[in-house]
């Protein structure tokens, strides 16, 4: 992950989202059509519920971020663990509808609001507390994305960060400024 060296939380944050993102597409790019929509087995989901789950949290989370309570009365939460078979195109579709409220949401943040109020199930919350327990979530369910796609994928699975095997040949790398740090 590269980022560039910041004191400031809210540039951070809008880093670590935008890793994450891209995180959960590449391990989705790898993955055939109908294996977005199969689970492992009854109680788990499929990368396609995770994605209409995490897509359902996050509009409702940020949408009206600073005015209105995260869990918002149209939200159908049941529905996004119904597995109904969509197509790769609306499950992306989904997924990008929701990171574009959240990055909608970050982008007028500063680190000033990270002291203010909002509620979530109407709980009171920082901006800051907000922010990070929506982080972590998202952080959570990418990585069981990534861990599905590469059950899926097997041996044709292509790696997203540095390989196993190959931390000292990257740090040497890195050391003769031939790559940035991740």
């Amino acid at each position: 992950m590269a980022l560039k060296f910041t004191t400031s939380w809210m540039e951070d944050s809008r880093a670590l989202m935008a890793y994450y993102r891209k995180l959960g597409e590449g391990a989705m790019a790898q993955v055939e059509d109908a294996r977005l929509f199969e689970a492992l087995n009854d109680e788990s989901n499929s990368i396609g519920v995770i994605v209409k789950h995490m897509s359902g949290n996050m509009k409702s989370r940020w949408t009206d971020f600073l005015t209105s309570d995260g869990e918002k009365t149209w939200r159908d939460r049941d529905a996004e663990f119904d597995n109904a078979a969509l197509t790769r195109e609306g499950l992306m579709q989904a997924w990008d509808e929701g990171w574009d409220c959240v990055f909608q949401a970050l982008e007028g943040l500063t680190d000033a609001d990270l002291g203010r109020t909002i509620t979530i199930r109407g709980e009171a919350h920082s901006v800051l507390q907000a922010i990070s327990r929506q982080l972590t979530h998202y952080a959570y369910h990418v990585g069981q994305i990534v861990v599905l796609a590469k059950h899926f994928q097997g041996s044709a699975w292509k790696k997203l960060s540095i390989a196993r095997g190959q931390s000292a040949e990257f740090n040497a790398k890195v050391q003769a400024g031939e790559l940035s740090q991740r």
